[in-house]
């Protein structure tokens, strides 16, 4: 169970001693094996009524620093921890908002509002909650951002004339994730109702369910070093016109790789297997941008009901496979094929089929020093094993 935080924890942990109890805790191990002697030191420093807020920020700020970027200060709370964006991915989304007057009305800890501080020509921060306010005014702070920050409830406007900015809660009280819109904190027809007549931009979960999106919204699923993290929903003026869906690949830095969207080409032919095998970065997927990427670049679908796609040369910078040889799938074959290649080192990927490719791998026995991926899939009505060799930088 996640540790509560109460205002006075916030007070304490803002304060001189508070700041020195996290220090001296931040230089302990935290294991399972050391959780006595951690809890021990913690209330030296801090005393039996703050030791596991330190001890929770401590832990709370290790894990956040594979995530956001300067915040090895901050104070979170584990539930805004898991929902806060990535960095690179929030600062993508705030360069769509350059030089505007900004609302976050879920501002939470405060982790949107520092990447769109720098951009924005005034910003506004606010949620019902407030102990995540007096984080996030502490946080801000660390870091030269001192927006107006107001308790205030998402569905009711304290502002008029700004951008809006919202981060329904995506998770219930179990810490389960809510994949229907309806079931989003605040839902987002209620959200998108109560703002209507403003330029808005909602953050999702990628797995939500956009047939239940507004027409009118743009739908940007983004991906960050080849992971989906996030889908945008882009209302107003701040969609793209024309667009309904589109996907965004940033790399590890954050730099866009590329942006595609259903306004692009879709010519696509169903082929046979080429030279190539390429599957598409999981944003293109989830957007449903398949036969774009397949035209931009020349390629072909092995099915039109399946991602993978085929051609002669692949896009450039991306992880495909090199087409060793390919056939009907079975595991009498595919055992006898991986024999004839010496591979002893197999990565499965499976797409239109039903098989599990650990259990696969602990039945084909491989013996051999070579390494390579198959492909399983379905052509038509038949199960097909591509034997590739993964490539990647031409």
């Amino acid at each position: 169970m996640a540790y509560r935080f109460d205002p006075s924890d916030v007070a304490f942990l803002r304060s001189a001693p508070g700041r020195q109890a996290l220090e001296r805790v931040a230089r302990l191990p935290l294991t399972d094996s050391s959780r006595l002697s951690d809890t021990a030191a913690a209330r030296e420093v801090a005393g039996e009524r703050y030791a596991a807020a330190v001890l929770e920020t401590v832990a709370l700020r290790r894990r956040a620093a594979a995530k956001l970027r300067d915040a090895a200060d901050w104070l979170f709370t584990d539930t805004a921890l898991q929902q806060a964006t990535t960095g690179s991915v929030a600062a993508h989304r705030a360069a769509r908002l350059v030089g505007r007057d900004v609302h976050d009305v879920t501002c939470s800890i405060g982790a949107d509002l520092a990447e769109i501080a720098p951009l924005a020509r005034s910003l506004v921060g606010s949620d019902r909650d407030e102990v995540r306010l007096r984080m996030a005014r502490g946080n801000l702070a660390a870091r030269g951002v001192e927006p107006v920050l107001a308790r205030a409830d998402a569905l009711r406007p304290v502002t008029t004339a700004t951008t809006v900015v919202a981060d329904p809660g995506r998770r219930d009280g179990a810490g389960r994730r809510k994949w229907s819109p309806e079931d989003l904190e605040p839902p987002l027809r209620e959200l998108v109702e109560t703002y209507r007549d403003r330029d808005l931009v909602v953050k999702c979960a990628p797995g939500l369910d956009f047939e239940a999106v507004p027409e009118r919204a743009e739908i940007e699923l983004v991906s960050l070093a080849g992971q989906v993290r996030e889908a945008s929903l882009w209302f107003g003026g701040l969609a793209e016109p024309g667009v309904r869906r589109g996907a965004t690949l940033l790399d590890e830095s954050g730099g866009t790789k590329l942006r595609l969207t259903d306004a692009e080409p879709d010519d696509c032919p169903e082929r046979s297997i080429g030279e190539w095998l390429v599957d598409p970065d999981g944003a293109v997927v989830r957007a449903g941008l398949v036969r774009q990427y397949a035209a931009r670049y020349g390629l072909g679908q092995l099915d039109h009901r399946i991602a993978y796609l085929t051609g002669e040369t692949p896009p450039p910078g991306v992880r495909a496979f090199r087409v060793l040889e390919h056939g009907k799938y079975n595991e009498k074959s595919l055992r006898a094929l991986l024999r004839g290649h010496g591979v002893g080192r197999l990565e499965i990927l499976v797409r239109g089929l039903d098989v599990d490719p650990d259990a696969l791998r602990r039945r084909l026995k491989l013996s051999g020093d070579a390494a390579a991926t198959v492909v399983l899939t379905r052509v038509g009505r038949t199960p097909t094993a591509v034997l590739c060799r993964a490539e990647t930088g031409w």
